[in-house]
């Protein structure tokens, strides 16, 4: 089963500082028949402007993962880590137990990323942070996996059973990915547009994928795409 989510039907929001495309029920947005896609819980790409961010805010019981598109975030913790990320680099926060966090775009152009909160297995663990820079070449028409179980070959590992992928592929390239039995996948065409089993995805964009075997992506331009692997619900 096949289900395009157009980037025209999804809730959009508008706070000054930051404008977000939420894919699911979040914040100001509440819709219970749409609240997850598995153990997918929360994506939003955000657009954070120069000079703005998020506060120091607690979490627990949630896995986070940021992927940055455009700009540089830095991040704050109350486990003690800084660090600053720019494109196609990743940062993941099991928030477990509980833990206070910023996110802040100190740059001079605008910051957009992709937030994916992951439903854990088990609650109330140690928080974890982790990141990976990972390099532009590792995704030039490639499938990177930038994100696994603690069981995966991914630099960055979270507890559930998930699996991350991004690719940037030039404009008449294409990839076919095996999708693992009993699993579901979530597609985000993030720039450019894209031929996906046969759907045309445009810039943001999103495909729901069930009870298929093969994922056929054909770049219809240059075409900067992420999807998540998980355990079909």
């Amino acid at each position: 089963m096949l289900q395009k989510i157009s980037k025209e039907q999804m809730f959009t929001s508008n706070l000054g500082w930051l404008e977000s495309r939420f894919h699911f029920s979040f914040d100001q947005y509440g819709d219970i028949n749409n609240m997850n896609f598995g153990v997918l819980r929360v994506l939003n790409d955000d657009i954070v402007h120069p000079q703005s961010g998020f506060g120091l805010h607690p979490h627990n019981n949630m896995e986070i993962i940021s992927y940055v598109v455009q700009g540089e975030i830095t991040h704050k913790d109350s486990m003690g880590n800084v660090e600053s990320l720019k494109r196609g680099e990743v940062q993941y926060m099991s928030a477990g137990t509980g833990v206070q966090h910023s996110e802040y775009n100190h740059g001079n152009v605008d910051l957009r990323l992709l937030q994916i909160w992951i439903l854990p297995p088990l609650k109330d663990v140690s928080p974890l942070y982790g990141s990976h820079k990972y390099k532009d070449e590792e995704r030039k028409n490639r499938l990177l996996n930038i994100v696994s179980s603690q069981t995966g070959k991914a630099k960055v590992k979270i507890h559930q059973e998930v699996g991350i992928y991004v690719s940037e592929l030039e404009k008449d390239k294409s990839l076919v990915f095996t999708i693992k039995e009993n699993h579901q996948l979530y597609f985000v065409q993030i720039e450019g547009s894209s031929l996906v089993n046969g759907i045309k995805l445009h810039f943001g964009d999103a495909l729901k994928i069930q009870d298929e075997k093969l994922l056929d992506i054909n770049a219809l331009s240059d075409s900067h795409f992420l999807f998540i692997e998980m355990p079909k619900a």
